[in-house]
């Protein structure tokens, strides 16, 4: 009855925990790494053939992205998920096959070029798509037994579509406890889904801190915020632009303009058009729709009740071919335009971004969170020009912020999932958040509110049986040092102001003297030559 820490352990992605307990070998959850590594995963201590099954939170990516890699690697056990979870997947795994299929293919022309070994693909579509049959999905509240002495059950934890806490019975030599897994825990009063249900009972929680050291505050009214930014930008007759993640904060916004429309919150525009223009996005509103039942909050229940479908209105366009997607922008009319990725780090937000940045009748509006060093920082930071597809593009659109739409409990969403137990687990395992937010939340679990709390590292095994650590290892960093890694992402930042600054001064000596350009123009293509490896 062993519980071993594998991923996301004073991390926030790459969620994935080892468990034997009554025979069986078990991951729950099996996560892609994403962003900046900060700590070295062991290794699983067994072979991934002999994984009986794996137990999935959710669809994300840092909780669900490994799956077609152990598959590739052997693994032919049983995944157990929620019948949403198992929709989603089934379009998300496929979607990052694809992508690490391209990013090997365009890496590889270049290490062609150079004369340089070629990469393989971290895993492949074919992957993707035989992993898939091991799906086993199941419904929320179900009682399912895997094997004498062990039973699971998926409790509604409001974070995503299908996303769930996972209560683990285990009875093993005459010795019977429980744990529960807590998923990534939803924020309270969302669109569409319902808020995190409770669970009243475990000797054992693994919990997530992704936002334990900090509070959402109140939360704003988005319909009204979005309905005045789509009217003053109809009324200066430019675009709203959203780049949004395909999966949830989508139907999000669509469910909102389905409330501006139906409640006519934007004047003098009827019928103005919303186009949504990501293949992921659309197949992800399909899944939506066909999970009504078991996942909406009562009052997108009540709406399917009376017949309206909560997420579709009248001006709603789905794009999914690559001439659908340049149809849009030769469309001169006023219009919202929704598209993936969220960050603006790929995808066909960057098209619209070209043909909307440069216009200051136009609204680019994010909603999301931007990572260091990508696209849409750049712009929230206030960056002047920007480079896509080969093009400088001046920034003249208006640049908003919509606040509070975070799909993660904040410190109070947390610490109130915890207290929802009747009596206080015998130990609470952080895990899912970065260095300073495990070691700070761990303290206020311990100092305020008396729970015994640790944050292990990957590697560390506890003995649930007995209640006691096997091994407790300490952190293995990638770097020299977590300082290095988080230092690195800000000298990255600094390089591409400094990038942006470069190309404000090529533009201003545009027309200077012949001989001092091309003397500047040697030493930058010096710099590339010596970076450009």
């Amino acid at each position: 009855m062993k519980l071993m820490f594998i991923g996301a352990d004073h991390e926030v992605t790459g969620s994935c925990h080892y468990l034997e307990a009554a025979g069986l070998k078990i991951l729950v959850d099996c996560g892609m790494k994403q962003g900046v590594d900060y700590f070295e995963n062991a290794e699983l201590p067994v072979s991934y053939s002999e994984i009986d099954y794996v137990l999935l939170t959710h669809a994300h990516i840092d909780h669900a992205g490994m799956l077609p890699f152990i598959y590739a690697r052997g693994f032919r056990g049983e995944i157990i998920t929620t019948e949403a979870t198992a929709d989603l997947c089934n379009i998300m795994l496929k979607d990052s096959a694809h992508i690490q299929e391209s990013e090997a293919e365009w890496k590889n022309r270049k290490a062609r070029r150079a004369g340089r070994q070629e990469e393989v693909p971290l895993y492949e579509m074919n992957d993707a798509v035989g992993v898939l049959k091991q799906f086993n999905p199941c419904n929320y509240d179900e009682i399912i037994k895997l094997e004498e002495g062990l039973t699971i059950r998926f409790t509604d934890v409001g974070h995503l579509l299908g996303s769930a806490s996972i209560e683990v019975w285990i009875t093993e030599n005459d010795i019977s406890k429980k744990i529960v897994f807590s998923g990534d825990i939803g924020n309270k009063n969302k669109p569409l889904i319902r808020d995190p249900q409770y669970i009243q009972n475990a000797d054992y929680v693994v919990m997530e801190c992704t936002y334990g050291d900090r509070l959402h505050g109140q939360i704003p009214d988005h319909v009204s915020i979005l309905a005045d930014i789509v009217q003053r930008t109809l009324d200066r007759g430019g675009n709203v632009v959203i780049p949004a993640f395909a999966v949830g904060r989508t139907q999000e916004l669509l469910y909102m303009f389905r409330i501006i429309k139906a409640e006519h919150m934007v004047k003098g525009h009827d019928g103005f058009e919303v186009y949504v223009d990501s293949p992921l996005a659309v197949e992800a509103t399909n899944v939506f729709k066909d999970n009504l039942t078991d996942c909406y909050d009562e009052e997108t229940k009540a709406l399917v009740t009376q017949g309206i479908n909560p997420i579709s209105f009248a001006g709603l366009k789905l794009s999914i071919t690559s001439a659908e997607s340049r149809d849009i922008n030769f469309d001169t009319k006023p219009k919202v335009i929704i598209s993936a990725a969220g960050m603006c780090d790929a995808g066909r937000i960057r098209h619209h971004l070209k043909h909307n940045l440069w216009r200051p009748e136009c609204t680019i509006v994010f909603t999301g969170y931007q990572s260091i060093g990508t696209l849409g920082r750049s712009l929230l930071e206030g960056g002047r020009e920007v480079r896509l597809f080969g093009e400088t593009i001046h920034v003249e659109a208006h640049i908003e912020k919509m606040d509070g739409m975070s799909a993660h409990a904040d410190m109070e969403g947390l610490i109130q999932w915890l207290n929802a137990f009747e009596e206080k687990p015998g130990e609470v395992f952080l895990v899912h958040g970065n260095d300073e937010v495990c070691d700070s939340f761990r303290q206020v679990l311990k100092e305020e509110y008396g729970y015994q709390a640790e944050a292990p590292f990957s590697g560390s095994v506890y003995d649930l049986a007995s209640g006691r650590w096997l091994e407790q290892r300490a952190g293995v960093v990638v770097t020299k040092t977590v300082e290095t890694a988080k230092r690195a992402v800000g000298v990255y930042a600094r390089l591409l102001a400094a990038g942006e600054r470069l190309l404000s001064v090529i533009r201003h000596n545009e027309g200077g003297a012949n001989k001092d350009l091309a003397k500047f123009a040697d030493q930058i293509n010096s710099l590339c030559d010596k970076w450009d490896r």
